[in-house]
């Protein structure tokens, strides 16, 4: 049996809609939490219209939304059963946020940053090559808004990730922008606990990371880009626990 809590009826109303986002929700995350074990068949169609007091219909495009983030398999005749690991889109951000809110160990914090080396440099890099003027005017804005005083540890996250998805945009390549997620989740992983906010010394050590990334891309200089990005990268790293295999676990 697993312990995840059915949506209050109150919460679902006559929206069905609304009733689908809870269901999805509550179900995605119990599976990121691991309520249900792999391979593990879900509670089937009529215990779930009954457990969450939505309809038939509403649990069928629930379980389309499941399987098409790769969490869960149907089959004739065997039921709904939860996929295998490496069936899950850990790019799609509701998946990284049900993930996050199962709680962001050394183990996934790892991960989220070993992504990013193997992204951002690149992503850093071209926006060397192609960005515009408007472009460097708005990575300039992000690094500004990120040395504003004031800020809470969730605010600075918000400013720092505004900051990465400008080079993202910047150097016009969508795939590049479709990690947002990815560095969000790392980015509250590893600076809302190791906070440049809480810390005058960090916050210089950040900012300098960062303006080195936005001087290179300006210059046109795109290893410098590559390098500097790695070490801001690395700096978060080196916040969380000295290197990649230092995180703890």
């Amino acid at each position: 049996m697993s312990n995840y809590s059915a949506v209050p009826v109150s919460t679902i109303g006559d929206n069905r809609r609304t009733g689908q986002l809870s269901v999805v929700n509550a179900l995605g995350a119990a599976i990121l939490r691991g309520d249900f074990a792999i391979g593990a068949n879900l509670p089937n169609e009529a215990e779930l219209t009954a457990r969450f007091s939505v309809s038939r219909t509403v649990i069928r495009e629930v379980m389309k939304t499941l399987a098409a983030k790769g969490l869960v398999i149907a089959k004739t005749k065997i039921g709904t059963r939860v996929a295998d690991k490496v069936n899950w889109n850990m790019f799609d951000s509701d998946v990284i946020l049900w993930r996050c809110q199962a709680g962001i160990d050394g183990p996934f914090l790892k991960n989220l940053f070993e992504i990013r080396l193997a992204v951002e440099p690149t992503g850093a890099a071209l926006a060397a090559e192609r960005r515009t003027d408007a472009d460097m005017v708005n990575i300039r804005r992000c690094l500004n808004a990120m040395a504003a005083p004031g800020h809470s540890n969730y605010s600075f996250v918000a400013a720092d990730l505004e900051f990465h998805i400008a080079i993202a945009i910047a150097s016009y390549n969508p795939f590049m922008t479709s990690i947002r997620p990815v560095i969000e989740a790392s980015l509250n992983g590893s600076l809302t606990s190791q906070s440049p906010v809480n810390n005058a010394n960090l916050l210089r050590i950040h900012m300098a990371t960062h303006t080195a990334v936005a001087d290179a891309i300006e210059a046109g200089d795109a290893r410098g880009a590559r390098r500097a990005m790695i070490e801001v990268i690395d700096d978060g790293i080196l916040a969380r626990g000295g290197d990649l295999k230092g995180l703890p676990t």
